[in-house]
């Protein structure tokens, strides 16, 4: 199974700018050893099971709890059976249609 999770998190209590904040969960999630990307609005995670998907959101708060008081996330999921790697296959089949189309 893949589990495909896209999120964001980060304090509202901490002013304009929280890259800090942000960096910390993007440190916890390389480590995880999970296939991971960032991207300017949210991360996007590939997992095997929705179990560790959520761990990895319960690991994310955890790296800001402990001085922010007030955290925004928002989460969305693209569960499938049967498949994996899809962290990149879906990017590489949009971009194998991008390449027919200018061809023609």
């Amino acid at each position: 199974m893949s589990v495909l999770l896209e999120f964001s998190m980060f304090p509202t209590d901490k002013g304009e700018s929280v890259s800090p904040y942000v960096s910390r969960i993007i440190d916890m999630i390389d480590k995880s050893g999970v296939a991971y990307q960032l991207t300017p609005m949210g991360t996007v995670v590939e997992t095997e099971t929705m179990r560790e998907a959520l761990d990895i959101i319960e690991k994310a708060y955890e790296q800001l709890e402990p001085d922010c008081s007030r955290v925004y996330s928002s989460l969305k999921f693209d569960i499938r059976k049967g498949k994996s790697g899809r962290l990149k296959s879906k990017i590489a089949s949009v971009e194998k249609v991008l390449e027919r189309t200018v061809t023609h």
